[in-house]
């Protein structure tokens, strides 16, 4: 029974994923190169911030809320310390480098200048739990356990990328500095935090039926927008020249984090959809806000495409993965 509850949920999701991510890759060889950036004006000023209100439509919350967010700044610590622990290993010089250390970590000193630690650093940390983390949560956990997907975002993955993560990049980044004000007034002006504040003030208020039920038609239309979304950019990124540091930060971001925070939370009694929601939005491939904030500091461009383009590529493959160890370790509390 289980198998086939897996097979369905894989189904559930892959259909859209790929169906509508092909689809926006087409259109992205065939649109003008300036539609992507259209589309991603219109989601995230508008129909990301709609979605979220509609979403969040009398959906159930509890104090355990909190988890989510804790522990995706757990995450992107975790992610940034192994991160910085790997790329000060392989930038350690030859005389003071075990052989053994070289051949496991295999990243030659030149590729790890400061851009590329940066972008390395932030490819470990940061991970798309939004346009790819919502749609799979709602697809694997459902609307009613969505708050812990919008909770891992808004109130982690957000303020981590364009706070801790714009602080990153600073320090490794070129000689273009933009001021930290800008980051702190660009999480501040994001809309989907304002729209998130507004769903759960409103979230229990009526709303006449038409209005309810075109409110929840267009968040799914917006889904469907964002899978798109990602189709378009994928279109766009052609480079895959930092193969070997891009998957020892995959290896990090996708794999080594989920699994050791994962592991902690079922020690500490979480578990169920409330389990499988946050450990999903762990093993989300690299956020699209690096290659953002990679141009905007003159980070490694090369690396972080790289990044962006394995992961999501890996994503399809590691889902069976987390699907069944959320099954297995999301079954009530461990024993004593």
């Amino acid at each position: 029974m289980g198998k086939i509850v897996t097979i369905a949920s894989l189904l559930t999701i892959y259909t859209p994923l790929l169906g509508w991510t092909t689809v926006g890759w087409i259109l992205g060889r065939l649109l003008p190169a300036t539609m992507p950036a259209r589309l991603g004006q219109f989601l995230f000023w508008v129909g990301v911030p709609v979605s979220i209100v509609a979403f969040l439509r009398h959906v159930s919350l509890s104090a355990s809320l909190w988890i989510a967010p804790a522990v995706a700044w757990a995450a992107m610590l975790l992610g940034g310390g192994l991160a910085w622990w790997i790329s000060q290993r392989s930038c350690a010089s030859p005389a003071t480098t075990a052989p053994q250390a070289k051949n496991l970590l295999s990243l030659h000193q030149s590729t790890l200048s400061r851009p590329t630690q940066g972008s390395f650093l932030l490819s470990s940390m940061l991970g798309n739990t939004g346009y790819i983390g919502y749609p799979v949560a709602l697809a694997l956990v459902g609307q009613q356990y969505f708050a812990w997907a919008l909770f891992y975002d808004l109130l982690g993955s957000t303020p981590g990328a364009y706070g801790l993560g714009v602080a990153i990049a600073a320090r490794f980044g070129g000689e273009t500095r933009p001021q930290r004000w800008q980051a702190i007034q660009a999480m501040v002006k994001n809309p989907a935090l304002w729209s998130f504040g507004i769903g759960l003030t409103c979230r229990d208020r009526p709303l006449p039926a038409p209005l309810e039920q075109s409110l929840r038609g267009f968040a799914w239309g917006v889904v469907a927008l964002s899978l798109v979304l990602i189709g378009m950019r994928l279109s766009q990124l052609s480079t895959f020249k930092r193969i070997k540091p891009a998957l020892y930060s995959l290896s990090i971001k996708m794999l080594l984090v989920p699994l050791a925070l994962g592991f902690a939370l079922w020690m500490l009694g979480v578990n169920g959809l409330v389990y499988r929601a946050i450990l999903l939005q762990m093993a989300m491939p690299p956020a699209f806000a690096t290659l953002v904030i990679a141009e905007a500091y003159e980070l490694d461009q090369e690396l972080t495409v790289t990044t962006l383009v394995a992961g999501c590529l890996g994503l399809v493959v590691m889902l069976p993965l987390w699907l069944w160890l959320s099954s297995i370790l999301g079954l009530p509390n461990p024993p004593n």
